[in-house]
């Protein structure tokens, strides 16, 4: 089997130097091939609108390619033909490819490619001539992964009327492979969308390579998140076809994580090795994405922890496969213990929307159980950096901007929770009891405290994203802590208010609302959830307050049946205006313990008894492509407070 590796530079350019020095690493651990993953990160000469600023040039990127070449390694580009296509459509010149339509026939400013567009063809020929110098290994991968609104364009709609949804992308798939064989290029795609449309495959074009990926521990088969997380097997089928199979693992983090889960990644790559080994797969590859909001030199260690598996095959544990890559990648010295530490921080991963709501508002978070949990993640945090050797810069600077984390996650639920004490103390004892002016004064002191956290985290974000960086550029977990110092600047002219006049005590702040409605969101069948908080509105119509997906991306959410309870919290102004809680996508949840409280009133709404559960939604489908439609619900309650 081929061992290959991925760099997602779509989402942030790593500094050249560094890219560089790190080929000679992987050769050494018995890689073979590196698919870059670019959207508009690079120059394309013939379409020179696409490359966004600060994209590679064609000298640069000649080099990387070249550097890779000398050492051994092939390249393999990745050029995005159908979904993952915004960084064509957003062209002025190129929004008519776009697969959604207004109305009026006019393109959106978002979407996919149409396969039956008149230029998608020609613009797919100009892309790969621009690569085609590069293409070292022979191949050049088109992506189609996560194409959910294949068929939707009037001509694609006409053809699927005709001939099917699996053949109207079998056809696309010919049609490409035809324009890389005429550039000397072998066709690579995911395999996604086999699994959705598995009668696509009979008619795929034989030599192809499929590259099928799942990013959770599996065992014996990978799943499908879509049908309720059911296993699938594409590889008969394919092999049957003359297809070339793959398997393809995750490194790194999923969406806003700081830190890869370490143990759940490793566990991912060695399924995939013993499952590609089995089926005689033609290789796996260890992808990575979306890396800006962490150290990619975290995902190199995984990588480097994945080279065990060809390189040590008796290691086959994860404490040890991780101990090996700390000492391939950063020396013998201290391995174990900082491989020991590194799991640990599995335990306080940053992972899911329920978490990462915190980066965009800070009056949405749950407070029903209190801090505690949050307080043993920070404690943790803060005990991993007091002893045992020393911790390589990464690691440091990530740990340190995860600590940041735990800290605004305390701080934040802990104001809270005095805020809504206060407000009952108001209520009791009047705007001029004591205790309320000494309650305002400890928000304020706890507010000025946490000002140096947020300093502190800032700096660990900026000395994180400067390690493999352009140093004048923020990087997102900056950013985060920017947006950070706002809130609590906010904050902080709220808590004044508050000390000049008690009675504001119950007015909306940056961690609370006037009222609130919270319930809990227990998933119990996973598979793409998404859970709406809806308003009617003066114009007569529902609007939408906040939503949240409820996917987890934790191994134990990846299985046919959990039971993940989350809090869901929306501030409102007030119990008047009528709401209701939606869920949109596919499949179900249950929705339990509602309420609308102001911290002194707690309001149940109608016909809802304190044990009340409703199940909102439908089944997720074990076949067909999926509708995914995320502006319509799939199921509604509506919520009467009765005051």
């Amino acid at each position: 089997m081929i061992a290959a590796f991925q760099w997602d530079l779509a989402r942030q350019t790593e500094r050249l130097d560094w890219l560089l020095r790190q080929l000679p690493r992987y050769a050494d651990w018995g890689y073979r091939e590196l698919y870059l993953h670019l959207e508009d990160a690079v120059e394309y000469p013939s379409l020179p609108t696409i490359a966004r600023r600060g994209a590679y040039s064609r000298a640069q990127f000649g080099r990387l390619v070249g550097e890779a070449a000398r050492v051994g390694i092939g390249v393999v580009p990745i050029i995005n033909l159908l979904g993952h296509t915004q960084y064509l459509i957003k062209v002025p010149q190129l929004r008519d490819l776009n697969e959604l339509r207004g109305p009026d026939g006019s393109p959106f400013w978002s979407g996919q490619v149409c396969p039956l567009h008149p230029r998608t063809l020609e613009v797919a020929d100009t892309l790969m001539r621009d690569m085609a110098p590069f293409c070292t290994a022979g191949k050049v991968h088109v992506g189609l992964d996560e194409s959910f609104s294949l068929g939707r364009h009037p001509l694609c709609a006409a053809e699927v009327a005709e001939v099917g949804l699996a053949e109207h992308f079998a056809r696309y798939v010919r049609r490409l492979e035809g324009v890389a064989r005429g550039r000397g290029l072998r066709l690579g795609m995911w395999a996604d969308m086999l699994a959705l449309l598995p009668d696509a495959i009979g008619r795929l074009p034989p030599g192809i390579i499929a590259y099928d990926w799942y990013y959770y521990p599996f065992g014996r088969l990978p799943r499908i998140e879509l049908r309720n997380f059911a296993e699938y097997d594409l590889a008969p089928a394919l092999a049957a076809r003359g297809v070339e199979y793959w398997g393809c693992p995750m490194n790194g983090s999923f969406r806003h994580e700081p830190l890869p889960v370490f143990g759940e990644r490793i566990a991912n790559i060695r399924d995939w090795w013993h499952r590609c080994a089995s089926v005689g797969a033609g290789g796996m590859l260890v992808t990575s994405w979306e890396p800006s909001r962490l150290a990619i030199e975290m995902t190199t260690l995984v990588d480097a922890a994945a080279a065990g598996l060809w390189l040590e095959p008796a290691v086959d544990d994860i404490p040890g496969m991780l101990e090996g890559g700390f000492r391939r990648l950063f020396g013998r010295h201290g391995a174990r213990e900082l491989a020991r530490g590194a799991l640990a921080c599995d335990a306080a991963a940053f992972a899911g929307y329920a978490r990462w709501e915190m980066n965009e508002r800070w009056d949405g978070c749950d407070i029903r159980r209190g801090t505690s949990l949050y307080e043993a993640e920070l404690s943790l945090l803060e005990r991993l950096g007091r002893r045992g050797p020393p911790v390589p810069a990464p690691l440091r600077a990530s740990v340190r901007f995860r600590r940041y984390l735990a800290e605004r996650d305390v701080y934040v639920r802990a104001t809270a929770c005095a805020i809504l004490a206060l407000r009952k103390r108001l209520a009791r004892c009047g705007p001029e009891d004591a205790r309320v002016a000494r309650g305002i004064e400890s928000l304020r002191c706890g507010a000025a405290q946490f000002g140096t956290c947020v300093r502190c985290g800032r700096q660990a974000a900026r000395a994180l994203w400067r390690l493999t960086r352009d140093r004048r550029v923020a990087g997102p977990n900056e950013r985060i802590a920017a947006a950070d110092a706002k809130r609590l600047q906010e904050l902080r002219r709220w808590i004044e208010r508050c000390a000049a006049n008690p009675r504001r005590l119950v007015t909306a702040s940056p961690v609370l609302g006037a009222w609130q409605l919270r319930f809990d969101v227990i998933l119990e069948q996973p598979a793409l959830q998404r859970v709406v908080v809806e308003r009617w509105g003066p114009g007569g119509a529902w609007t939408e307050l906040r939503a949240r997906m409820a996917i987890e991306f934790r191994a134990a959410a990846a299985r046919p049946r959990t039971s993940i309870r989350r809090e869901f919290s929306v501030p409102v102004d007030g119990p008047l205006a009528p709401l209701r809680i939606a869920v949109r996508g596919l499949g179900q949840v249950v929705i339990a313990r509602v309420e609308l409280s102001d911290g002194v009133t707690s309001l149940s709404p109608r016909g809802w008894k304190p044990a009340s559960r409703r199940t909102l939604g439908r089944p997720t489908p074990r076949r067909g492509f999926p509708d995914l439609d995320w502006g319509r619900d799939a199921g509604a309650i509506a919520l009467d407070f009765g005051k």
